[in-house]
């Protein structure tokens, strides 16, 4: 038994991406797609291979005389594109008088080969086509004999369904005679008896599908052969892909964390995001479930956000903080596979919760926990894990906080003209006021009720690529102040006082000079909420984020007035403007 790769296209729907490299040499974790097709056809019982290449050819000459495989496996470079049918027919030399195996260079999928073609044997048509349900792709026609009669997007092929099928949408037709026809998606993998070569033409451009629908004509029998629970990815598309590399990850995930889970195909669904641009995915099977998260392929060279989400959450574990586990990370293509701690999060809890001092009790207990994150995630911390700055300092909170308030919340959303430069000199107060003390730790920086979970009655910590060396007390307001939960003022302050207080079990606290510290950062997270709530909003299109511009435009105004009136005279008179 002998097969071919067909793996000599442009790859124009992957530019950028095909380029410098070949579609199948692009990877699937860590693996070509080359290389796990050639092992895929080597498995299932063929005893030579030989690859049709053009576009950067000699990088995939180049790969295989490197392998080591076992069997015979040769290219054969075409220096004009003959296409599927021209490309087959360019290797006649190759073939024997048994059938052959054909599969596209871009699929990645387990359908079993050695079935395929034990079921070709048994009926031995002039070819087998392996069919399955992928409305994406449906434009083969089939009889209710699994007999193939025509191609969709070519025409049909006499005497193949007419131009009086009915309800083609449906994916099933039926001819005047009552005949009922499937339309189905070719897999991208063939079976050809050699007698197929006949209606290939020699040396020019020609499909194989224009040589199927001559066959058909003729009265010769093409078969279907119908893959069920199976995976199949195409991925000549950067969506299909990615899509395979998803599910790559996801497959050897379950199959290292949880070897007893079954093996039906994984179920995936989407989770709503927040304001992140990252992708999230849950994915389960059976009774066991995982999250994935995609941060799309890194775009530059040094150190990326899905790199400092692996790096710090490993980090984070290794020191003993609630995070979720991460189970594996590929960075060429960005993508995370943790730990599902569930959908509950700090933000529902306390909404859910009648009892007043019951939420005092959730958060006294994760104030606890902040502090641990704090203190002892500070310990061994690198500033190489970062992805952004390696510090909360003076430089991030002018350009990321105050002139994001300014220019994204003010200018753009608001649509006043506020010079940045004329409030500058307040925003350096702020900056300075927030920083000159010396209880530093480890910031999460965005320390907030969605970003803690909370399963088992255990709370977790997650969202923390952003972390980095800073104040203490910044990450204490960020989840006081939060707009999505509106504690009340004397609920804050209570809960300031608690965490000064289990802050004193573990280091020196002068309260005066932390509660002073406490009040500017609490003004600079006002700033970086209502730039982040109106630039999600206004610029990413996210209108949810909209409802909770108030309770933080009230939240700044309060806190305007706790460091008095002499202090950020200018902001403070734009801010109680609004």
């Amino acid at each position: 038994m002998k097969a071919m790769i067909l793996a000599a296209g442009l790859g124009t729907r992957l530019l950028p991406l095909t380029e410098k490299q070949p579609k199948p040499l692009f990877p699937i974790l860590d693996r070509p797609l080359i290389d796990i097709l050639i092992r895929w056809l080597q498995n299932a019982g063929c005893e030579a291979i030989v690859i049709n290449t053009h576009h950067l050819g000699h990088m995939i000459d180049q790969f295989v005389k490197e392998q080591a495989y076992g069997i015979p496996v040769v290219t054969r470079r075409e220096p004009t594109i003959l296409g599927t049918g021209g490309g087959i027919k360019n290797v006649e030399d190759f073939w024997d008088d048994e059938p052959f195996i054909v599969v596209n260079g871009d699929i990645f999928t387990n359908i079993e080969l050695r079935d395929v073609y034990q079921f070709h044997l048994n009926h031995r048509p002039a070819a087998t086509l392996v069919l399955h349900d992928c409305p994406q792709f449906n434009h083969v026609w089939v009889d209710p004999d699994d007999h193939v009669r025509g191609f969709g997007h070519t025409g049909p092929c006499p005497p193949g369904p007419p131009e009086n099928l009915i309800e083609p949408s449906s994916g099933r037709s039926k001819q005047d005679t009552g005949t009922e026809f499937r339309k189905l998606a070719f897999t991208g993998i063939q079976i050809l008896d050699p007698q197929a070569l006949r209606f290939i033409p020699e040396g020019t451009f020609s499909s194989i599908i224009h040589a199927y629908c001559e066959m058909i004509q003729t009265g010769l029998t093409l078969k279907g052969f119908m893959a069920e629970k199976h995976y199949w990815h195409d991925i000549g598309s950067i969506e299909g892909y990615r899509e395979a590399t998803r599910d790559g990850l996801a497959r050897k995930t379950f199959g290292r964390v949880f070897p007893d889970a079954g093996l039906d195909a994984p179920v995936w669904s989407r989770l709503q995001g927040d304001g992140s641009d990252r992708t999230w995915y849950r994915v389960t099977r059976e009774n066991d479930s995982l999250i994935v998260v995609d941060h799309g392929p890194p775009a530059e060279s040094g150190v990326c956000e899905a790199d400092s989400f692996a790096r710090i959450g490993q980090h984070l574990h290794d020191r003993g903080i609630p995070v979720p586990l991460i189970f594996a990370y590929h960075r060429p293509s960005g993508l995370i596979a943790l730990e599902d701690l569930g959908d509950l999060n700090m933000q529902r809890l306390v909404q859910r919760t009648v009892d007043p001092e019951a939420v005092l009790d959730h958060y006294r207990k994760v104030i606890d926990l902040l502090i641990t994150l704090s203190l002892e995630g500070a310990k061994g911390f690198e500033p190489e894990f970062t992805y952004q700055t390696p510090r909360y300092d003076r430089e991030l909170i002018l350009e990321r906080e105050s002139r994001y308030f300014v220019e994204a919340f003010l200018n753009n959303y608001l649509g006043l003209t506020v010079d940045f430069q004329t409030l500058e000199s307040e925003f350096e107060t702020l900056a300075k006021k927030a920083l000159e003390h010396p209880y530093t730790g480890l910031l999460h920086r965005d320390f907030q009720s969605r970003n803690i979970l909370v399963k088992n009655q255990n709370y977790y910590f997650i969202d923390f690529q952003g972390a980095r060396l800073g104040p203490l007390p910044y990450d204490l307001a960020s989840l006081l102040i939060d707009p999505y939960v509106e504690l009340s003022q004397s609920l804050q302050e209570g809960l300031v006082k608690y965490a000064m207080e289990r802050l004193a079990d573990r280091m020196p606290v002068d309260e005066d000079e932390f509660l002073n510290a406490y009040k500017y950062c609490a003004i600079n997270r006002n700033l970086q909420i209502l730039g982040a709530f109106a630039f999600l909003s206004k610029v990413k299109g996210k209108k949810n984020f909209e409802a909770y511009i108030p309770p933080a435009l009230a939240s700044m105004k309060q806190n305007l007035v706790n460091v008095g009136e002499d202090a950020c005279r200018q902001v403070r008179r734009i801010v109680e403007g609004l």
